[in-house]
């Protein structure tokens, strides 16, 4: 099995930065595909970052240039760095990735950016 916490979630004022963190269980995170989601309520929860293996990363255009992805294997932990934060990126973020068995979710931490 895999566990997933986050952290580093909170109130931000736009233009300001956080950075969150997601830290996994198990000897084989160095293997997973990492994603971050987001999901506000009453919308569908939206792909927002991915973190291969190899380290290879994807966005949702919405945070090109702002957000970066990155991991550390020794420590079993993916973050998720946030610049020039905007109002709209308030949401419950969550980390997850995918076994060949089932799929793995965080308890989410919440972003809050304020105008």
């Amino acid at each position: 099995q895999v566990r997933l916490v986050e952290s580093g979630g909170g109130l931000v004022q736009a233009g300001g930065s956080l950075r969150l963190s997601c830290a996994a269980s198990g000897d084989i995170f160095r293997l997973l595909t990492m994603k971050w989601y987001r999901q506000t309520p009453g919308k569908q929860r939206e792909l927002v970052a991915t973190i291969t293996s190899g380290s290879n990363t994807d966005y949702v255009n919405s945070v090109k240039g702002r957000f970066t992805i990155s991991r550390d294997n020794t420590n079993n932990t993916v973050y998720l760095q946030m610049n020039s934060l905007k109002p709209e990126d308030t949401a419950v973020y969550y980390c997850n990735t995918r076994s060949p068995f089932t799929e793995y979710w965080g308890q989410g931490t919440q972003v809050t950016v304020s105008s």
